[in-house]
């Protein structure tokens, strides 16, 4: 059986695992080359973390959803499907990831035996099977139960093949099977005589009526069988009886064995599958509490680029903040480049970590944070973010952004996405706005997609009269005595940003003034004598 809940015709590649010290622990595939990178710009580690609520298996299998984007519209439009129904009917999948979860840790508490006795794993086996056989129940009262509100096609196959699979014979066939091996009656066996009088081909029987007939009973027919019992200290030969019972043992522990694991495999992709949905059910709880909006976004095919949205907000950004988070609108259907400038503080970052992650969630198969988005398929998604200075002082801030510009230029080829943040800003307007229009010029022409916030007039200017470049151009608001609205709309980029805004608003002239006012004077000689120096301040 295969739940085939997040691709339609393969697993998940997770292996969720318990132990008793560690609690659950999931092995998961490495995740694509910057992958790091692309979480600390976009911010979706609190992302994760919402959807996690410190579940580790929602949390790497969301991580691996949202690094590794679905290519193709029908991928996302089956994943979306059952996100529906899920949204529609969280108890049910919230029910069947416990029934999972259950299953797992079940499996785990079931004394392992040392060594590869075959009667010791038979007894395993069927302590497992007894347990799985309970929960396996579960999950066919449930997809009873609710086979008829699905309306994805990933659900409506998941409880038909429950439905199929899980009938009222096979539960009474293995619950039978289950109660013979436990050997009640004593376990029957048949052998043949090899070579030196040996025991050879040694196979478990159906046991026999174990009560004698009326017949035998009465003394009219001789008994069916021949019994012996060993002395109560006869070590060697109870020793050898178990021996014996090995060996006809040894083929149906191993078959028992191998249904175990196979069900013990059933319920971990079960769980890592289910997870992602319950995941999106926390995040959306999240969101609602801020009444921030949700949408299923439209996955526009074709080849061209496209990009259209309203109302889009950080999804990072809503989960860290209490307060109202501004929604922003725009059409950048046909256009390569997203060129983003304006008033410093003015929300051009936050709109660029929007559509970064409404771009990143739409292709894990989830909903995105706004009213309405559409969005051609990228291959990718790279970033290039403004970095701190490097503390060690192994390299200057532009050395450090040209060497992350260049493993990612090893990488990025056509179908492509990259967000540029404040890029190539660490040397002088003129070499750092040059530097920028020949990596995004490259890029355009390799059929790279490009969205790039900046504050270099020179660049967002030179690229705003090159008409020959399909590219829209956002201003970042400033209202009336310099209030940020946070609204980004269609505009030429203007030469300045604003920062006396911000000057004004720390303050502005009067407190510094008023800073240097009470500063105390300190004449050449005096600082000499305090400084040990005869440099005047």
């Amino acid at each position: 059986m295969k739940p085939h809940l997040l691709f339609h015709e393969r697993d998940a590649g997770l292996d969720v695992s318990y132990s008793g010290l560690n609690g659950f622990t999931v092995e998961a595939p490495p995740l694509p080359w910057g992958s790091d990178d692309l979480a600390q710009d976009l911010g979706l580690v609190p992302l994760l973390q919402a959807m996690a609520q410190g579940d580790v298996i929602i949390f790497e299998v969301a991580k691996q959803a949202l690094f590794n984007p679905l290519l193709s519209a029908d991928a996302i439009t089956y994943r979306q499907e059952i996100l529906a129904d899920c949204i529609a009917h969280p108890g049910v999948f919230r029910e069947i990831y416990e029934i999972g979860r259950e299953a797992i840790r079940g499996e785990h508490e079931v004394w392992r035996p040392w060594g590869n006795h075959p009667n010791s794993l038979l007894d395993r086996s069927v302590t497992v099977l007894d347990i799985f056989l309970a929960l396996l129940k579960q999950l066919r009262r449930v997809a009873d139960e609710n086979a008829t509100k699905a309306r994805s096609q990933g659900m409506t196959e998941f409880f038909a093949m429950l439905v199929r699979e899980l009938d009222e014979p096979y539960f009474a066939t293995v619950a039978g099977h289950l109660e013979r091996l436990k050997f009640k009656a004593g376990s029957l066996m048949s052998a043949r005589l090899g070579s030196a009088s040996r025991g050879t081909d040694y196979v478990l029987r159906s046991p026999r009526n174990a009560k004698p007939s009326f017949r035998e009973r009465v003394g009219l027919d001789p008994p069916n069988s021949a019994s012996f019992q060993l002395a109560p200290r006869d070590e060697a030969g109870s020793r050898y009886l178990s021996e014996l019972k090995d060996r006809g043992l040894n083929l149906v522990a191993n078959a028992l064995a191998q249904s175990t694991d196979h069900i013990t495999s059933f319920f971990k992709l079960l769980v890592s599958e289910v997870g992602f949905y319950v995941g999106c059910l926390n995040l959306a709880a999240h969101l609602s509490h801020g009444n921030r909006p949700i949408c299923r976004p439209y996955v526009k095919s074709g080849g061209s680029p496209a990009l259209s949205f309203r109302g889009i907000y950080d999804v990072s950004l809503a989960l860290r903040s209490e307060g109202t988070v501004v929604g922003n609108d725009a059409s950048a259907d046909l256009k390569t480049l997203v060129m983003i400038t304006g008033a410093n503080s003015g929300g051009k970052s936050t709109l660029l970590r929007s559509m970064g992650l409404a771009q990143v969630m739409m292709q894990a198969g989830m909903f995105v944070g706004a009213e309405a988005f559409s969005a051609n398929l990228c291959h990718a998604v790279f970033s290039h973010f403004i970095r701190e200075e490097d503390e060690m002082m192994t390299s200057g801030k532009l050395d450090e952004e040209l060497a992350r510009m260049s493993a990612i230029v090893e990488r990025i080829g056509p179908g492509d996405l990259i967000l540029f943040n404040e890029s190539f800003a660490a040397t002088n307007e003129r070499e750092g706005s040059e530097i920028a229009y020949q990596v995004v010029t490259a890029l355009l022409e390799t059929g790279v997609k490009v969205m790039f916030v900046t504050h270099q007039f020179t660049l967002a200017n030179r690229l705003y009269q090159q008409h020959g470049v399909p590219a829209m151009f956002l201003r970042a608001e400033r209202g009336e005595a310099g209030i940020r609205t946070y609204k980004l709309v269609e505009a030429p980029p203007l030469s300045t940003s604003f920062g006396e805004d911000l000057f004004e608003q720390m303050g502005g002239w009067n407190t510094t003034a008023s800073r240097l006012a009470v500063a105390p004077r300190v004449n050449a000689t005096d600082s000499a004598r305090s400084n040990g120096s005869a440099e005047s301040p």
